[in-house]
C-alpha cells in the first residue's frame, strides 16, 4: 500500500505515503467532522505499517480501538465510493499524564528543559534566566532532576548559595526563586507532577508495529490535560522535539516512520514567547528529514502562524463560518491557502461544505501540492465515537506496554543526594561543635594542685605511727646498750 484513501472528489483523494512526512492540516468549526478525518487518516496510515501518535482531546478517537458498526447512511456513503466496509479496529494503545485512563506517560525534568518548563510555569524573561541558571548548576553539580521534588531541592539549593551562584552567573535573587517556587506549587497542585519522573517515555515505544505489520496507534487521552493547556501543548512539543534530536536523518522515506496528529494545536501558539515560536517552526521544518510527520487539527488555519502554515503541504480544510470580522479573515486566510480550482469559488466553498465534507489539496509525486477539490470524506472502519470503560481496560491490560510504565519509580536524585550532603554536613558541624565546647570546657577546668595541708585523719595517724616509733625505738636502744654492758637489768629481792 503507497496511499491512504482520504474521500471522493471526481476521483479518490489520497495522501501519498512517500510524502506524508510533508505535515499537514486539517481545520473547520466545531462539528463538521474533523474527528472523523482524523480517524481515517490515522487508521489508513496504521494499515500501511506507519505508527501513529494522537491526541484525544473530546474521547471520540478512543473508537479506533474496536471495530466499527456502519449504519445505513455510512452504507451508503461507502457504495457510492466504490467500498467495502469491513469493521475492524487499529491496534491501539492508550496513554494518558495522569495515569487515569491508559499507561502513564512520563517525561524527566531535565528532559523537559528550562525553556519548555517556563513556558508551562508562565515565568517571565528574568524568572526563566534564574530557572537556567538552576539547571546549569545542578548539572555541573552532578545532581539529577527527575522530577518536581529534585526541582525544589535545587530551586531551596540555590537560594541558600545565591551568592556564590550570582558571582558565577550573574544576579540571582532569592526573591526570584520564591516565586518559582510558588509556580511550582500550583503546577503539583493542578497534577503536574505526574507527568515528571522515570520510568521516562521511550520513544521507541511510540513506533511499534504489531505481529502482522500495522502500526499502532497511540491514543493520548486529553479530555482532562486540556485543562491546563500550556501544559498539554508544552508537553506535546516536547516530546516532538525529543523526536527531532533522538531520530536519525532518512531523508524522504517510502512512507513515515511516525505520524503525529496535534489536536486543538492553537493552544501551542497562544501567549507563546518567540524564543517558543521559533522552536517550533525549526522543529517543524527540520523534523520531516526523520521521517515524522505532523498533522495540527484545529478550527481554522489562522490560528497557526504563517511560518508554521507555510510548512504544511497536505490539507483537508471542513466547514468555516464566517459570522464576524476575525472570521471572515480566517476564512479569507484559509481559501487563498488552497491551490484555486477554476470550478468553483474556494472561499463560497469552505462556507457551503457540509458535515463530513471537505477541501482537500494533498502534495503529488513530485511535491507540488494538487489543485484543491470538493470531496466526500471516507466513512471509518473503527468504531465512530468513544469506547466503553471496559473495553479501555482491557486494551490497556493487553497492550504491548503492560508493566513499563505502570509503577512510578524514584531513584537517587537531586533531592535524595542533597539531603544526604546536609546530613552530612550536619552531623561534621555536631562533632566540631562537640570538639570545641569539649577544648572550652577542658580550657577552663584547672590542673589540680598537691596540697600541704593534711586532714585531721591523716595528721592523727601520722602522729601514732611516730610516737609508736618513737617508743620501740627507745626499747631497742636500751636493750641494745643493755647487752652491750653486759649486764641484765637487776632483779628484785623478795
Amino acid at each position: 500500500m503507497s496511499t491512504v484513501l482520504i474521500g471522493q472528489s471526481d476521483h479518490p483523494e489520497v495522501l501519498l505515503l512517500n510524502r506524508a512526512n510533508r505535515h499537514g492540516l486539517v481545520a473547520g468549526a466545531t462539528g463538521t467532522g474533523k474527528t472523523v478525518t482524523l480517524q481515517i487518516l490515522a487508521q489508513g496510515l496504521s494499515d500501511a505499517g506507519v505508527p501513529v501518535f494522537a491526541a484525544d482531546v473530546k474521547g471520540d478517537l478512543s473508537g479506533i480501538g474496536a471495530p466499527g458498526a456502519p449504519n445505513e447512511k455510512m452504507q451508503a456513503r461507502a457504495q457510492a465510493m466504490g467500498l467495502t466496509l469491513n469493521p475492524m479496529a487499529a491496534p491501539t494503545v492508550f496513554w494518558d499524564l495522569f495515569g487515569e485512563q491508559g499507561h502513564p506517560i512520563r517525561a524527566t525534568v531535565s528532559e523537559m528543559g528550562p525553556l519548555l518548563l517556563s513556558r508551562i510555569l508562565e515565568l517571565n524573561d528574568v524568572q526563566e534566566g534564574v530557572l537556567s541558571v538552576v539547571f546549569r548548576a545542578a548539572d555541573e553539580e552532578g545532581l539529577l532532576l527527575l522530577d518536581l521534588k529534585d526541582l525544589r531541592a535545587a530551586l531551596a539549593y540555590a537560594s541558600e548559595n545565591a551568592k556564590a551562584l550570582s558571582a558565577q552567573y550573574g544576579n540571582i535573587s532569592p526573591a526570584t526563586i520564591a516565586t518559582i517556587q510558588r509556580k511550582l506549587l500550583v503546577l503539583e497542585d493542578q497534577g503536574g507532577a505526574n507527568i515528571f519522573g522515570e520510568p521516562a517515555l521511550s520513544l521507541s515505544d511510540l513506533m511499534r508495529v504489531d505481529g502482522s505489520g500495522r502500526g499502532y496507534v497511540s491514543v493520548l487521552a486529553a479530555n482532562k490535560l486540556i485543562a491546563s493547556p500550556r501544559l498539554y501543548a508544552t508537553f506535546l512539543l516536547w516530546l516532538m522535539s525529543e523526536l527531532f534530536e533522538e531520530l536519525p536523518e532518512v531523508g524522504d522515506p517510502d512512507k513515515p516512520r511516525l505520524v503525529f496528529f496535534f489536536d486543538e494545536a492553537h493552544l501551542l501558539f497562544r501567549d507563546a514567547p518567540s524564543s517558543l515560536l521559533e522552536k517550533v517552526e525549526q522543529v517543524v521544518r527540520l523534523i520531516r528529514s526523520k521521517g515524522i510527520g505532523v498533522y495540527f487539527v484545529t478550527q481554522n488555519p489562522a490560528d497557526i502562524p504563517d511560518t508554521v502554515l507555510g510548512q504544511l503541504g497536505n490539507r483537508i480544510q471542513h466547514a468555516l463560518r464566517a459570522y464576524t470580522p476575525a472570521d471572515q479573515r480566517g476564512l479569507k486566510a484559509a481559501s487563498e491557502s488552497f491551490r484555486p480550482n477554476p470550478a468553483f469559488d474556494t472561499a463560497e466553498a469552505i462556507q457551503g461544505l457540509g458535515v463530513g465534507e471537505a477541501l482537500v489539496s494533498v502534495l503529488d509525486e513530485k511535491g507540488a501540492p494538487t489543485v484543491v477539490q470538493k470531496t466526500l470524506i471516507r466513512p471509518p472502519v473503527s468504531r465512530l465515537g468513544p469506547i466503553t470503560p471496559p473495553e479501555r481496560t482491557a486494551l490497556i491490560g493487553s497492550s504491548p506496554v503492560r508493566g513499563l510504565y505502570d509503577e512510578a519509580k524514584d531513584r537517587e536524585s537531586a533531592y535524595e543526594m542533597l539531603q544526604a550532603r546536609a546530613k552530612a554536613a550536619a552531623a561534621e558541624a555536631a562533632e566540631v561543635e562537640a570538639e570545641a565546647a569539649s577544648a572550652k570546657a577542658e580550657a577552663r577546668t584547672p590542673t589540680p594542685r598537691a596540697s600541704n595541708r593534711q586532714g585531721m585523719g591523716e595528721a592523727f595517724a601520722k602522729s601514732m605511727l611516730r610516737t609508736i616509733g618513737s617508743q620501740v625505738g627507745r626499747e631497742l636502744i636500751r636493750g641494745v646498750l643493755g647487752g652491750l654492758m653486759g649486764g641484765s637489768r637487776p632483779r628484785r629481792r623478795r
